[in-house]
Protein backbone atom coordinates (compact mmCIF):
# COMPACT_ATOMS: atom_id res chain seq x y z
CA UNK A 1 0.00 0.00 0.00
CA UNK A 2 1.32 3.25 -0.89
CA UNK A 3 1.44 6.34 1.78
CA UNK A 4 -1.02 8.68 1.11
CA UNK A 5 -2.57 11.55 3.32
CA UNK A 6 -6.06 9.94 3.46
CA UNK A 7 -7.82 6.57 3.50
CA UNK A 8 -10.93 5.96 2.11
CA UNK A 9 -12.45 2.48 3.24
CA UNK A 10 -15.66 1.03 1.62
CA UNK A 11 -17.66 -1.69 2.09
CA UNK A 12 -17.16 -4.85 0.42
CA UNK A 13 -19.25 -6.84 2.75
CA UNK A 14 -22.44 -8.72 0.84
CA UNK A 15 -25.38 -5.92 2.06
CA UNK A 16 -22.91 -3.32 0.62
CA UNK A 17 -21.95 -5.00 -2.77
CA UNK A 18 -25.52 -5.84 -3.27
CA UNK A 19 -26.81 -2.02 -2.53
CA UNK A 20 -23.93 -0.59 -4.98
CA UNK A 21 -20.65 -0.63 -3.19
CA UNK A 22 -18.40 -2.52 -6.29
CA UNK A 23 -19.85 1.29 -8.06
CA UNK A 24 -19.05 3.77 -5.26
CA UNK A 25 -14.95 2.29 -5.44
CA UNK A 26 -15.29 2.60 -9.09
CA UNK A 27 -16.73 6.49 -9.02
CA UNK A 28 -13.97 7.07 -6.07
CA UNK A 29 -11.26 5.93 -8.70
CA UNK A 30 -11.99 7.76 -11.83
CA UNK A 31 -12.52 11.01 -9.54
CA UNK A 32 -9.45 11.32 -8.20
CA UNK A 33 -7.55 10.40 -11.18
CA UNK A 34 -9.64 13.04 -12.73
CA UNK A 35 -8.74 15.00 -9.69
CA UNK A 36 -4.60 14.02 -9.62
CA UNK A 37 -4.83 12.55 -6.43
CA UNK A 38 -4.32 9.16 -7.01
CA UNK A 39 -1.24 9.37 -5.57
CA UNK A 40 -2.66 11.09 -2.33
CA UNK A 41 -5.63 8.84 -1.49
CA UNK A 42 -5.55 4.94 -0.61
CA UNK A 43 -9.46 3.04 -1.35
CA UNK A 44 -9.50 0.11 0.82
CA UNK A 45 -12.36 -2.00 0.27
CA UNK A 46 -13.25 -3.70 3.31
CA UNK A 47 -15.27 -6.18 5.07
CA UNK A 48 -18.84 -5.35 7.23
CA UNK A 49 -18.80 -2.19 9.43
CA UNK A 50 -22.58 -3.38 10.67
CA UNK A 51 -24.77 -0.97 9.79
CA UNK A 52 -26.15 -2.90 6.87
CA UNK A 53 -29.08 -0.69 6.50
CA UNK A 54 -27.47 2.28 5.40
CA UNK A 55 -25.27 0.66 2.67
CA UNK A 56 -23.46 1.59 0.89
CA UNK A 57 -21.24 2.75 3.72
CA UNK A 58 -17.89 4.35 3.44
CA UNK A 59 -15.39 5.84 5.98
CA UNK A 60 -12.91 8.69 5.19
CA UNK A 61 -9.76 8.58 7.34
CA UNK A 62 -8.08 10.70 9.56
CA UNK A 63 -11.01 12.64 9.80
CA UNK A 64 -13.38 9.26 10.51
CA UNK A 65 -16.01 10.70 8.72
CA UNK A 66 -19.09 8.28 7.74
CA UNK A 67 -20.81 8.57 4.82
CA UNK A 68 -23.55 6.22 4.67
CA UNK A 69 -26.80 5.27 1.93
CA UNK A 70 -23.80 6.92 -1.11
CA UNK A 71 -24.58 6.79 -4.06
CA UNK A 72 -22.22 6.81 -6.88
CA UNK A 73 -23.36 10.13 -8.16
CA UNK A 74 -22.45 11.69 -4.69
CA UNK A 75 -18.64 10.97 -5.15
CA UNK A 76 -17.97 13.50 -7.16
CA UNK A 77 -18.84 15.70 -4.56
CA UNK A 78 -16.71 14.04 -1.93
CA UNK A 79 -13.87 14.32 -3.46
CA UNK A 80 -13.50 17.71 -4.88
CA UNK A 81 -15.08 18.67 -1.53
CA UNK A 82 -13.92 16.50 1.22
CA UNK A 83 -10.76 15.06 0.01
CA UNK A 84 -10.01 17.99 -2.18
CA UNK A 85 -10.52 21.23 -0.35
CA UNK A 86 -11.21 19.70 3.35
CA UNK A 87 -14.82 19.99 3.42
CA UNK A 88 -16.50 17.42 5.27
CA UNK A 89 -19.94 16.73 3.32
CA UNK A 90 -22.79 16.60 5.88
CA UNK A 91 -25.55 16.16 3.92
CA UNK A 92 -23.99 12.45 3.41
CA UNK A 93 -22.68 12.05 6.91
CA UNK A 94 -24.45 9.45 9.15
CA UNK A 95 -26.87 11.53 10.93
CA UNK A 96 -25.84 10.26 14.47
CA UNK A 97 -22.61 11.44 13.47
CA UNK A 98 -23.54 15.20 13.30
CA UNK A 99 -23.25 16.94 16.61
CA UNK A 100 -23.41 21.16 16.30
CA UNK A 101 -19.94 21.76 14.87
CA UNK A 102 -18.44 18.21 15.60
CA UNK A 103 -18.28 15.02 13.73
CA UNK A 104 -19.20 12.36 16.59
CA UNK A 105 -16.82 9.31 16.53
CA UNK A 106 -18.22 6.44 15.49
CA UNK A 107 -17.46 4.60 19.24
CA UNK A 108 -19.54 7.65 20.50
CA UNK A 109 -22.85 6.54 18.48
CA UNK A 110 -25.85 4.53 20.18
CA UNK A 111 -25.13 1.43 17.57
CA UNK A 112 -21.79 0.82 18.43
CA UNK A 113 -21.22 2.71 21.68
CA UNK A 114 -22.53 -0.57 23.64
CA UNK A 115 -20.46 -3.11 21.37
CA UNK A 116 -17.46 -4.69 21.94
CA UNK A 117 -15.94 -5.88 18.84
CA UNK A 118 -13.71 -9.13 19.22
CA UNK A 119 -14.22 -11.67 16.85
CA UNK A 120 -15.63 -8.36 13.94
CA UNK A 121 -12.86 -7.14 15.59
CA UNK A 122 -11.22 -6.21 11.96
CA UNK A 123 -14.11 -6.19 9.84
CA UNK A 124 -14.07 -2.93 8.26
CA UNK A 125 -11.01 -1.73 8.81
CA UNK A 126 -8.75 -3.86 7.14
CA UNK A 127 -7.83 -4.95 3.29
CA UNK A 128 -9.47 -8.73 3.31
CA UNK A 129 -7.75 -9.80 0.15
CA UNK A 130 -4.04 -8.36 1.62
CA UNK A 131 -2.35 -10.34 3.83
CA UNK A 132 0.50 -7.63 5.33
CA UNK A 133 -2.53 -5.47 6.48
CA UNK A 134 -3.58 -8.46 8.53
CA UNK A 135 0.12 -8.70 9.34
CA UNK A 136 -0.23 -5.00 10.52
CA UNK A 137 -2.52 -5.73 12.94
CA UNK A 138 -1.17 -8.18 15.19
CA UNK A 139 -2.26 -11.16 12.57
CA UNK A 140 -0.72 -14.34 12.65
CA UNK A 141 1.23 -13.22 16.55
CA UNK A 142 -0.97 -15.98 18.04
CA UNK A 143 0.13 -18.93 16.01
CA UNK A 144 4.14 -17.33 16.29
CA UNK A 145 3.90 -17.65 19.90
CA UNK A 146 2.11 -20.99 20.17
CA UNK A 147 4.72 -22.43 17.88
CA UNK A 148 7.46 -20.65 19.32
CA UNK A 149 6.52 -20.86 23.29
CA UNK A 150 3.78 -22.52 24.18
CA UNK A 151 3.09 -26.78 24.45
CA UNK A 152 0.02 -28.32 22.85
CA UNK A 153 -1.28 -28.77 26.26
CA UNK A 154 -0.88 -25.15 27.43
CA UNK A 155 -2.47 -24.07 23.96
CA UNK A 156 -5.41 -26.31 25.42
CA UNK A 157 -5.03 -24.93 28.84
CA UNK A 158 -5.15 -21.61 27.76
CA UNK A 159 -8.48 -22.16 25.90
CA UNK A 160 -10.18 -23.93 28.74
CA UNK A 161 -9.79 -21.04 30.96
CA UNK A 162 -10.76 -18.39 29.18
CA UNK A 163 -14.26 -19.84 28.99
CA UNK A 164 -14.98 -20.18 25.26
CA UNK A 165 -17.91 -22.02 24.34
CA UNK A 166 -18.56 -22.57 21.08
CA UNK A 167 -20.62 -20.21 19.03
CA UNK A 168 -22.27 -22.40 16.82
CA UNK A 169 -25.10 -22.61 18.50
CA UNK A 170 -24.40 -25.47 21.15
CA UNK A 171 -22.42 -23.86 23.30
CA UNK A 172 -20.08 -26.10 24.29
CA UNK A 173 -16.07 -25.48 26.27
CA UNK A 174 -14.16 -25.16 23.20
CA UNK A 175 -10.98 -25.95 25.08
CA UNK A 176 -12.96 -29.21 26.24
CA UNK A 177 -13.74 -30.09 22.56
CA UNK A 178 -9.91 -29.68 21.72
CA UNK A 179 -8.44 -31.51 25.18
CA UNK A 180 -10.77 -34.78 23.65
CA UNK A 181 -9.40 -34.58 20.25
CA UNK A 182 -5.80 -34.16 21.79
CA UNK A 183 -6.07 -37.35 24.23
CA UNK A 184 -7.44 -39.52 21.11
CA UNK A 185 -4.36 -41.35 19.95
CA UNK A 186 -4.58 -41.79 16.04
CA UNK A 187 -2.01 -41.72 12.67
CA UNK A 188 -4.46 -38.21 11.72
CA UNK A 189 -6.43 -35.95 13.06
CA UNK A 190 -8.21 -33.36 11.43
CA UNK A 191 -9.25 -29.61 12.05
CA UNK A 192 -13.09 -28.29 10.42
CA UNK A 193 -14.34 -25.31 10.03
CA UNK A 194 -18.43 -25.07 10.42
CA UNK A 195 -19.19 -22.25 7.95
CA UNK A 196 -22.33 -23.38 6.19
CA UNK A 197 -24.34 -20.61 7.94
CA UNK A 198 -27.98 -21.74 6.99
CA UNK A 199 -30.25 -20.02 9.88
CA UNK A 200 -32.72 -17.75 7.89
CA UNK A 201 -31.62 -14.09 8.32
CA UNK A 202 -27.96 -15.08 9.64
CA UNK A 203 -25.00 -13.84 8.21
CA UNK A 204 -22.54 -13.71 11.08
CA UNK A 205 -20.22 -16.32 9.65
CA UNK A 206 -20.52 -15.12 6.25
CA UNK A 207 -19.41 -11.33 7.16
CA UNK A 208 -15.81 -12.53 9.52
CA UNK A 209 -15.02 -14.50 6.25
CA UNK A 210 -15.52 -11.78 4.33
CA UNK A 211 -13.92 -9.20 6.21
CA UNK A 212 -11.25 -11.31 8.01
CA UNK A 213 -10.64 -14.80 6.64
CA UNK A 214 -6.86 -14.71 7.65
CA UNK A 215 -8.21 -14.66 11.62
CA UNK A 216 -10.42 -18.10 11.29
CA UNK A 217 -6.88 -19.88 9.26
CA UNK A 218 -4.95 -18.99 11.81
CA UNK A 219 -7.19 -20.09 14.55
CA UNK A 220 -7.62 -23.10 12.58
CA UNK A 221 -3.81 -23.88 12.37
CA UNK A 222 -3.47 -22.72 16.58
CA UNK A 223 -6.03 -25.85 16.83
CA UNK A 224 -4.10 -27.87 14.57
CA UNK A 225 -1.37 -27.99 16.52
CA UNK A 226 -2.93 -28.03 19.72
CA UNK A 227 -4.25 -31.71 18.83
CA UNK A 228 -1.88 -32.92 16.93
CA UNK A 229 -3.63 -32.04 12.87
CA UNK A 230 -1.63 -31.72 10.40
CA UNK A 231 -4.72 -30.86 8.05
CA UNK A 232 -7.81 -29.38 7.91
CA UNK A 233 -11.12 -28.43 5.95
CA UNK A 234 -13.56 -25.45 5.87
CA UNK A 235 -16.69 -26.18 4.68
CA UNK A 236 -18.89 -23.58 3.17
CA UNK A 237 -22.32 -22.86 1.15
CA UNK A 238 -21.22 -22.21 -2.22
CA UNK A 239 -24.40 -19.21 -1.80
CA UNK A 240 -21.60 -17.18 -0.17
CA UNK A 241 -19.27 -16.60 -3.73
CA UNK A 242 -17.81 -13.06 -2.00
CA UNK A 243 -16.68 -15.04 1.10
CA UNK A 244 -15.27 -18.62 -0.87
CA UNK A 245 -13.03 -15.69 -2.89
CA UNK A 246 -11.57 -13.79 0.00
CA UNK A 247 -11.20 -17.39 1.78
CA UNK A 248 -9.35 -18.63 -1.61
CA UNK A 249 -7.29 -15.95 -1.54
CA UNK A 250 -5.81 -15.82 1.95
CA UNK A 251 -5.25 -19.24 2.08
CA UNK A 252 -3.02 -19.00 -1.18
CA UNK A 253 -0.92 -15.89 0.81
CA UNK A 254 -0.69 -17.57 3.71
CA UNK A 255 1.34 -20.37 2.19
CA UNK A 256 3.09 -18.16 0.22
CA UNK A 257 4.22 -16.32 3.37
CA UNK A 258 4.79 -19.32 5.25
CA UNK A 259 1.93 -19.28 7.23
CA UNK A 260 0.32 -22.74 6.16
CA UNK A 261 2.09 -25.92 4.89
CA UNK A 262 5.32 -27.14 5.76
CA UNK A 263 7.57 -26.40 8.98
CA UNK A 264 5.27 -23.41 10.08
CA UNK A 265 8.27 -20.43 11.99
CA UNK A 266 10.44 -23.27 11.80
CA UNK A 267 8.66 -25.42 14.59
CA UNK A 268 8.76 -28.48 12.56
CA UNK A 269 4.44 -27.90 12.55
CA UNK A 270 2.97 -28.76 9.04
CA UNK A 271 -0.47 -27.98 8.83
CA UNK A 272 -2.57 -26.85 5.54
CA UNK A 273 -6.09 -26.10 4.34
CA UNK A 274 -9.04 -27.07 2.17
CA UNK A 275 -12.04 -25.58 0.69
CA UNK A 276 -15.13 -27.37 0.66
CA UNK A 277 -18.28 -25.81 -0.86
CA UNK A 278 -21.45 -27.19 0.15
CA UNK A 279 -24.90 -26.64 -1.69
CA UNK A 280 -26.89 -25.43 0.93
CA UNK A 281 -28.63 -27.80 3.13
CA UNK A 282 -29.13 -26.79 6.51
CA UNK A 283 -28.80 -30.27 8.22
CA UNK A 284 -25.41 -29.63 6.52
CA UNK A 285 -24.28 -27.53 9.70
CA UNK A 286 -24.65 -30.76 12.24
CA UNK A 287 -21.57 -31.65 12.47
CA UNK A 288 -21.82 -35.26 11.86
CA UNK A 289 -23.75 -34.65 8.53
CA UNK A 290 -21.24 -31.49 7.87
CA UNK A 291 -18.14 -34.34 7.77
CA UNK A 292 -20.41 -37.05 5.68
CA UNK A 293 -20.39 -34.06 3.27
CA UNK A 294 -16.79 -33.43 3.42
CA UNK A 295 -16.20 -37.30 2.26
CA UNK A 296 -18.46 -36.62 -0.74
CA UNK A 297 -20.95 -38.20 0.68
CA UNK A 298 -24.90 -36.78 0.90
CA UNK A 299 -25.15 -35.15 4.06
CA UNK A 300 -26.92 -36.63 6.52
CA UNK A 301 -26.54 -37.16 10.71
CA UNK A 302 -24.80 -40.21 12.22
CA UNK A 303 -25.58 -41.57 15.59
CA UNK A 304 -23.64 -40.07 18.51
CA UNK A 305 -21.60 -41.60 20.41
CA UNK A 306 -18.89 -42.09 18.66
CA UNK A 307 -18.08 -38.13 18.74
CA UNK A 308 -16.22 -36.83 16.11
CA UNK A 309 -12.85 -35.76 18.79
CA UNK A 310 -12.97 -39.85 18.76
CA UNK A 311 -14.07 -40.56 14.94
CA UNK A 312 -14.94 -38.06 12.95
CA UNK A 313 -13.83 -36.84 9.27
CA UNK A 314 -12.59 -39.76 7.25
CA UNK A 315 -13.61 -41.91 11.06
CA UNK A 316 -10.11 -39.76 12.32
CA UNK A 317 -10.46 -37.86 15.55
CA UNK A 318 -11.62 -34.11 14.67
CA UNK A 319 -12.05 -30.75 16.07
CA UNK A 320 -14.98 -28.80 14.67
CA UNK A 321 -15.68 -25.06 15.00
CA UNK A 322 -17.91 -22.37 13.73
CA UNK A 323 -15.87 -19.60 12.25
CA UNK A 324 -17.34 -16.80 14.82
CA UNK A 325 -15.72 -19.50 17.55
CA UNK A 326 -12.64 -19.18 15.91
CA UNK A 327 -12.31 -15.62 15.31
CA UNK A 328 -11.51 -15.48 19.44
CA UNK A 329 -8.90 -17.61 19.65
CA UNK A 330 -6.02 -15.43 18.07
CA UNK A 331 -7.29 -12.52 20.59
CA UNK A 332 -7.52 -15.55 23.50
CA UNK A 333 -3.49 -16.54 22.65
CA UNK A 334 -2.49 -12.95 22.38
CA UNK A 335 -3.89 -11.06 25.28
CA UNK A 336 -4.17 -13.85 27.56
CA UNK A 337 -7.38 -15.93 28.99
CA UNK A 338 -7.78 -13.60 32.04
CA UNK A 339 -8.47 -10.55 29.89
CA UNK A 340 -10.83 -12.66 27.47
CA UNK A 341 -12.97 -14.23 30.63
CA UNK A 342 -12.91 -10.31 32.04
CA UNK A 343 -15.55 -10.24 29.45
CA UNK A 344 -19.06 -11.26 29.81
CA UNK A 345 -21.01 -13.42 32.42
CA UNK A 346 -19.89 -15.88 34.79
CA UNK A 347 -20.67 -18.76 32.56
CA UNK A 348 -20.68 -17.00 29.00
CA UNK A 349 -17.29 -15.28 28.49
CA UNK A 350 -16.32 -13.04 25.90
CA UNK A 351 -18.95 -11.57 23.36
CA UNK A 352 -21.37 -13.00 20.75
CA UNK A 353 -22.01 -11.58 17.35
CA UNK A 354 -25.54 -11.24 16.18
CA UNK A 355 -27.61 -10.87 12.49
CA UNK A 356 -30.40 -8.44 13.88
CA UNK A 357 -33.13 -8.17 11.54
CA UNK A 358 -36.85 -7.81 11.25
CA UNK A 359 -39.20 -4.73 12.48
CA UNK A 360 -35.98 -2.79 13.85
CA UNK A 361 -34.49 0.37 12.66
CA UNK A 362 -30.81 -0.36 12.38
CA UNK A 363 -30.37 -3.96 10.91
CA UNK A 364 -27.14 -5.26 10.68
CA UNK A 365 -24.55 -7.32 12.22
CA UNK A 366 -23.56 -6.54 15.91
CA UNK A 367 -21.35 -7.92 18.55
CA UNK A 368 -22.17 -7.37 22.16
CA UNK A 369 -20.77 -8.62 25.56
CA UNK A 370 -22.69 -11.42 26.87
CA UNK A 371 -25.28 -10.50 29.50
CA UNK A 372 -25.99 -7.52 27.59
CA UNK A 373 -29.83 -7.40 27.89
CA UNK A 374 -32.71 -7.47 24.92
CA UNK A 375 -33.25 -4.01 25.58
CA UNK A 376 -30.52 -2.79 25.13
CA UNK A 377 -29.93 -4.37 21.75
CA UNK A 378 -32.93 -3.48 20.15
CA UNK A 379 -33.70 0.18 21.87
CA UNK A 380 -30.14 1.24 21.98
CA UNK A 381 -28.22 -0.77 19.49
CA UNK A 382 -31.10 -1.47 17.42
CA UNK A 383 -33.06 2.19 17.69
CA UNK A 384 -36.05 0.88 18.52
CA UNK A 385 -39.65 -0.47 16.18
CA UNK A 386 -40.36 1.51 13.28
CA UNK A 387 -43.28 3.40 13.34
CA UNK A 388 -43.93 3.77 16.97
CA UNK A 389 -44.86 0.03 17.04
CA UNK A 390 -44.89 -2.02 20.53
CA UNK A 391 -41.99 -4.63 20.33
CA UNK A 392 -43.92 -8.27 20.87
CA UNK A 393 -40.89 -10.31 20.43
CA UNK A 394 -37.68 -11.27 19.43
CA UNK A 395 -36.79 -15.02 17.73
CA UNK A 396 -33.19 -15.93 18.54
CA UNK A 397 -31.49 -19.04 17.15
CA UNK A 398 -33.37 -19.52 14.13
CA UNK A 399 -35.50 -22.50 13.38
CA UNK A 400 -33.96 -24.77 16.43
CA UNK A 401 -34.41 -21.26 18.56
CA UNK A 402 -37.64 -19.65 20.25
CA UNK A 403 -39.23 -16.46 20.46
CA UNK A 404 -38.72 -14.21 24.24
CA UNK A 405 -42.00 -12.12 24.82
CA UNK A 406 -41.63 -8.58 25.82
CA UNK A 407 -41.89 -9.38 30.03
CA UNK A 408 -38.04 -10.90 29.10
CA UNK A 409 -36.64 -7.57 27.42
CA UNK A 410 -34.42 -7.10 30.23
CA UNK A 411 -32.64 -10.57 30.25
CA UNK A 412 -29.11 -10.59 29.84
CA UNK A 413 -28.39 -12.55 26.55
CA UNK A 414 -26.28 -15.57 27.29
CA UNK A 415 -26.65 -19.31 26.80
CA UNK A 416 -27.93 -20.17 30.32
CA UNK A 417 -30.85 -17.36 30.82
CA UNK A 418 -31.88 -17.45 26.81
CA UNK A 419 -32.57 -21.75 27.63
CA UNK A 420 -34.32 -21.09 31.48
CA UNK A 421 -37.20 -18.98 29.22
CA UNK A 422 -37.11 -21.25 26.33
CA UNK A 423 -35.14 -20.03 23.66
CA UNK A 424 -31.25 -20.16 22.82
CA UNK A 425 -28.15 -18.57 21.60
CA UNK A 426 -27.56 -20.50 17.93
CA UNK A 427 -25.67 -19.40 16.16
CA UNK A 428 -26.96 -15.67 16.57
CA UNK A 429 -29.85 -14.68 14.39
CA UNK A 430 -32.27 -12.77 15.96
CA UNK A 431 -35.50 -11.26 14.70
CA UNK A 432 -37.20 -8.38 16.02
CA UNK A 433 -41.11 -8.72 15.85
CA UNK A 434 -43.70 -6.16 16.39
CA UNK A 435 -47.36 -5.92 17.21
CA UNK A 436 -48.36 -6.92 13.84
CA UNK A 437 -46.98 -10.21 13.89
CA UNK A 438 -48.55 -13.40 14.24
CA UNK A 439 -47.12 -15.80 16.25
CA UNK A 440 -48.71 -18.99 15.29
CA UNK A 441 -47.44 -17.75 11.75
CA UNK A 442 -43.92 -17.42 12.64
CA UNK A 443 -44.08 -21.00 13.80
CA UNK A 444 -45.24 -22.34 11.13
CA UNK A 445 -43.10 -20.23 9.15
CA UNK A 446 -39.66 -21.76 10.99
CA UNK A 447 -41.49 -25.30 10.83
CA UNK A 448 -41.80 -25.29 7.19
CA UNK A 449 -38.32 -23.99 6.62
CA UNK A 450 -36.93 -27.54 8.79
CA UNK A 451 -39.58 -29.42 6.87
CA UNK A 452 -37.64 -28.40 3.69
CA UNK A 453 -34.86 -29.19 5.34
CA UNK A 454 -34.91 -32.54 7.03
CA UNK A 455 -32.70 -34.63 5.04
CA UNK A 456 -35.20 -37.80 6.15
CA UNK A 457 -33.07 -40.21 7.42
CA UNK A 458 -34.69 -40.50 10.74
CA UNK A 459 -38.71 -40.75 10.87
CA UNK A 460 -39.41 -38.54 13.62
CA UNK A 461 -37.82 -35.57 11.58
CA UNK A 462 -39.41 -36.80 8.53
CA UNK A 463 -42.79 -37.77 9.40
CA UNK A 464 -43.16 -35.59 13.05
CA UNK A 465 -42.39 -32.22 11.91
CA UNK A 466 -44.21 -32.77 8.45
CA UNK A 467 -47.69 -33.64 10.72
CA UNK A 468 -46.93 -30.73 12.60
CA UNK A 469 -46.69 -28.38 10.06
CA UNK A 470 -49.78 -29.45 8.86
CA UNK A 471 -51.62 -29.24 12.43
CA UNK A 472 -50.36 -25.31 12.19
CA UNK A 473 -51.22 -25.05 8.75
CA UNK A 474 -54.98 -25.98 9.57
CA UNK A 475 -54.98 -23.48 13.03
CA UNK A 476 -53.69 -20.72 10.63
CA UNK A 477 -56.81 -21.35 7.97
CA UNK A 478 -59.51 -21.61 10.75
CA UNK A 479 -59.65 -25.10 10.60
CA UNK A 480 -58.22 -26.29 13.71
CA UNK A 481 -59.82 -27.39 17.23
CA UNK A 482 -58.60 -27.29 20.57
CA UNK A 483 -57.82 -31.29 20.21
CA UNK A 484 -54.86 -30.09 17.72
CA UNK A 485 -53.54 -27.64 20.20
CA UNK A 486 -53.43 -30.68 22.59
CA UNK A 487 -51.80 -33.09 20.08
CA UNK A 488 -49.27 -30.72 18.89
CA UNK A 489 -47.73 -30.46 21.98
CA UNK A 490 -47.46 -33.96 22.32
CA UNK A 491 -46.02 -34.52 18.83
CA UNK A 492 -43.36 -31.65 20.16
CA UNK A 493 -42.17 -33.76 22.59
CA UNK A 494 -42.25 -36.52 21.05
CA UNK A 495 -40.14 -35.45 17.97
CA UNK A 496 -37.53 -33.83 20.25
CA UNK A 497 -37.20 -36.55 22.20
CA UNK A 498 -36.78 -38.81 19.99
CA UNK A 499 -35.31 -37.42 16.34
CA UNK A 500 -31.42 -38.52 15.29
CA UNK A 501 -30.10 -35.03 15.11
CA UNK A 502 -30.31 -31.81 16.31
CA UNK A 503 -31.94 -30.41 13.54
CA UNK A 504 -35.01 -32.30 14.62
CA UNK A 505 -34.50 -32.44 18.20
CA UNK A 506 -34.82 -28.74 18.09
CA UNK A 507 -37.58 -28.49 15.40
CA UNK A 508 -40.46 -28.05 17.94
CA UNK A 509 -38.67 -25.00 19.96
CA UNK A 510 -40.76 -22.17 18.02
CA UNK A 511 -44.05 -24.12 18.40
CA UNK A 512 -43.39 -24.63 22.62
CA UNK A 513 -42.27 -20.97 22.68
CA UNK A 514 -44.86 -19.59 21.14
CA UNK A 515 -47.20 -21.76 22.89
CA UNK A 516 -45.64 -21.43 26.08
CA UNK A 517 -46.17 -17.29 25.89
CA UNK A 518 -48.87 -17.10 23.38
CA UNK A 519 -50.96 -19.58 23.59
CA UNK A 520 -53.96 -16.79 23.64
CA UNK A 521 -53.47 -16.50 19.82
CA UNK A 522 -53.39 -20.15 19.38
CA UNK A 523 -56.53 -20.31 21.12
CA UNK A 524 -58.09 -17.17 19.54
CA UNK A 525 -57.60 -18.94 16.02
CA UNK A 526 -59.49 -22.38 16.92
CA UNK A 527 -61.86 -20.86 19.12
CA UNK A 528 -63.13 -17.01 17.63
CA UNK A 529 -61.35 -18.35 14.03
CA UNK A 530 -59.40 -14.72 14.02
CA UNK A 531 -56.21 -13.77 13.75
CA UNK A 532 -55.90 -10.85 15.80
CA UNK A 533 -52.57 -9.64 14.18
CA UNK A 534 -54.81 -9.79 10.91
CA UNK A 535 -51.94 -11.41 8.99
CA UNK A 536 -53.50 -15.21 8.54
CA UNK A 537 -55.31 -14.66 5.37
CA UNK A 538 -58.11 -17.32 5.81
CA UNK A 539 -59.24 -15.80 8.97
CA UNK A 540 -58.99 -12.00 7.59
CA UNK A 541 -62.28 -9.97 6.48
CA UNK A 542 -61.63 -6.47 5.62
CA UNK A 543 -64.35 -3.56 5.84
CA UNK A 544 -64.37 -0.42 5.17
CA UNK A 545 -65.88 2.18 7.96
CA UNK A 546 -68.36 4.85 6.39
CA UNK A 547 -67.12 7.10 9.18
CA UNK A 548 -63.85 7.40 7.92
CA UNK A 549 -64.16 6.62 4.15
CA UNK A 550 -63.76 10.03 2.12
CA UNK A 551 -65.05 8.55 -1.10
CA UNK A 552 -62.19 9.19 -2.96
CA UNK A 553 -62.59 5.80 -5.00
CA UNK A 554 -58.37 4.73 -4.44
CA UNK A 555 -59.28 1.59 -3.16
CA UNK A 556 -61.83 0.66 -5.92
CA UNK A 557 -59.05 1.51 -8.32
CA UNK A 558 -56.55 -0.42 -6.82
CA UNK A 559 -58.54 -3.57 -6.37
CA UNK A 560 -57.47 -6.29 -8.83
CA UNK A 561 -60.44 -8.59 -8.30
CA UNK A 562 -62.99 -5.17 -8.30
CA UNK A 563 -64.45 -6.34 -5.18
CA UNK A 564 -65.00 -2.64 -3.65
CA UNK A 565 -67.61 -0.63 -4.97
CA UNK A 566 -69.51 2.75 -4.18
CA UNK A 567 -70.01 6.34 -5.35
CA UNK A 568 -67.32 9.13 -5.59
CA UNK A 569 -67.34 11.22 -1.92
CA UNK A 570 -69.36 8.44 -0.91
CA UNK A 571 -68.39 5.64 1.94
CA UNK A 572 -67.48 2.58 -0.63
CA UNK A 573 -67.82 -1.09 0.69
CA UNK A 574 -66.15 -4.40 0.13
CA UNK A 575 -67.72 -7.53 -1.36
CA UNK A 576 -66.47 -9.98 1.08
CA UNK A 577 -67.53 -12.90 -1.82
CA UNK A 578 -65.52 -11.04 -4.28
CA UNK A 579 -62.53 -10.21 -1.88
CA UNK A 580 -59.78 -12.42 -1.86
CA UNK A 581 -58.17 -10.46 1.37
CA UNK A 582 -54.74 -9.27 -0.46
CA UNK A 583 -54.64 -5.94 1.18
CA UNK A 584 -54.30 -3.42 -1.55
CA UNK A 585 -56.77 -1.66 -0.34
CA UNK A 586 -55.56 -1.55 3.08
CA UNK A 587 -52.32 -0.44 1.80
CA UNK A 588 -53.70 2.31 -0.72
CA UNK A 589 -56.00 4.08 1.94
CA UNK A 590 -55.06 7.35 3.26
CA UNK A 591 -57.23 7.82 5.77
CA UNK A 592 -57.13 4.45 7.35
CA UNK A 593 -60.96 3.62 6.55
CA UNK A 594 -59.92 -0.09 5.85
CA UNK A 595 -60.38 -2.19 8.69
CA UNK A 596 -59.78 -5.81 9.19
Amino acid sequence: MKLARAHVLVCGGTGCTSSGSEKIIDALNKNLEKYNLTDEINVIKTGCFGLCALGPVMIVYPEGCFYSMVKPEDIEEIVSEHLLKGRIVKRLLYQETVHEDNIKSLNDVDFYKKQKRVALRNCGVINPENIEEYIGVNGYSALGKVLTSMKPQEVIDEILKSGLRGRGGGGFPTGLKWSFAAKSVDDQKYVACNADEGDPGAFMDRSILEGDPHSVIEAMAIAGYAIGATEGYIYIRAEYPIAVARLQIAIEQAKEYGMLGKNIFDSGFDFDLHIRLGAGAFVCGEETALMTSIEGHRGEPRPRPPFPAVKGLFGKPTVLNNVETYANIPVIINEGAEEFAKIGTEKSKGTKVFAVGGKIHNTGLVEIPMGTTLREIVYEIGGGIPNGKKFKAAQTGGPSGGCIPAQYLDIPIDYDSLISIGSMMGSGGLIVMDEDTCMVDIAKFFLAFTVDESCGKCAPCRIGTKRMYEILDKITKGNGTLDDIKNLKELCYNVKESALCGLGQTAPNPILSTLRYFEDEYIAHVVDKKCPAGVCKDLVTYSIDPEKCKGCSLCSRKCPVGAISGEIKSPFVIDTTKCIKCGVCADTCKFGAVVK
